[in-house]
This record gives structure tokens, sequence and C-alpha cells, in this order.
């Protein structure tokens, strides 16, 4: 991983699972479940994506009779298809835990409600738990970005903005569109996916 100078970290990504608790997702059988949930659903252990098959038969994000694997067969079409379903974001997860990469899909994720933040002080809380777990040198999942990228972050993370982390997302998204993405689709995670769904 590439490193600039950086504060210590002290935090847990137990406390960067609070950057979620104030926001809401549809996902799974019942309805809705806190962001804080969807987070540790991302996160679970690795036998996770074979779970999305024994719970194929459940309801998807409130939406009547959607299958959670029906976007499957959108995956190969672009690695956007594959983030914006919640089974994609899990099975792309579990691939990248395989590589020694989940740090990428976890940023990623993170970034992405960090930008729906409505006020200040839940903003500046949030920056620090994503800079001290993904950016600082020596973060517990530091994603791998070039130094002048992860010093501006440091510089201004004491008055971060919505916009703080941009960069950083872009240089982790492309990366796993470049790199991650093409080994995702040759992958057995997504190719099991894939045959369960084309049996139906």
């Amino acid at each position: 991983m590439l490193g600039c100078p950086g504060c210590p970290n002290n935090n847990t990504l137990h406390r960067h699972f609070h950057i979620f608790h104030s926001r809401r997702v549809g996902v799974g059988c019942g309805g809705h479940l806190d962001l804080l949930s969807h987070f540790r659903a991302i996160t679970a252990p690795a036998s996770a994506w074979q779970d999305l098959i024994s719970i194929s038969h459940c309801r998807g994000r409130g939406d009547g009779d959607k299958d959670p694997l029906e976007d499957v067969d959108t995956w190969s079409e672009s690695v956007d298809k594959v983030l914006s379903s919640k089974a994609g974001q899990i099975a792309f997860r579990e691939f990248l835990k395989s590589e020694y990469s989940e740090e990428n899909i976890l940023f990623w994720l993170a970034c992405e409600e960090y930008k729906k933040i409505k006020t200040v002080p839940e903003m500046i809380s949030s920056a620090n738990r994503i800079y001290s777990e993904f950016v600082q040198t020596e973060a517990p999942r530091q994603i791998n970005i070039d130094c002048t990228t992860r010093e501006n972050i440091t510089k201004n993370i004491s008055q971060p903005t919505l916009t703080s982390f941009d960069m950083a997302q872009k240089l982790v998204y492309s990366l796993m569109a470049r790199d991650c993405y093409p080994r995702f689709l040759k992958s057995d995670i997504y190719q099991g996916l894939a045959r369960k769904r084309d049996s139906r």
C-alpha cells in the first residue's frame, strides 16, 4: 500500500460502523434495515454469498416478488450494475476478500453514505471515522491511493466537506473496475450465482 505521514490510528471498524446509524436502506425479506445492519451484512463471513442462494426465495428490498438474485443477469454489463445491487455488493465484497482487498468496496460504500449526510456535526464525525479506518497511514483497512491524494485528505480533515473523499473514491472505483471486476466475473462466486439464476 502507498502511504504518507499521518496520525496514528486509534479507531476500529466497530467505531466506523456508527457512520451508518442514522441512515436506512431497504434490503432482505421483511422491509428495511438500518445501514449499520446493512454494513454488517456486507462485512459478513466468507460464506455470505452462498447465503444469497439459500434466501433467494425471500422478498427483495420491499419490491413485492423481486428475487434477490434477479440482478445477477446484469452484473456482467458493468461494475456499476454490481455496486448498485445489494446482492452484488455482498458477492463482490466476498470476492475482494478472497483477494485481500475488501477495503476497496468497504471504503466505496462508506463514501456513498457519507455523501448523504445532512448535518455538519455528523459530517465531521463520519469524516474522521472514514479517515481513521481507511485513509491515514497504518489505518486498519488502508486503501491504496497515491501520496498526494492521501496528503490532501489529511490536510483538510479538520474541516471536511461532502467532497472530501471524492478523489480517493474515484481512484478506488477505477481500481475495482479495471483490475478486480474482470476477475470477479470469472470467479466461482459470480459463476455460482449466475448458474443458480439461470437454472430457474
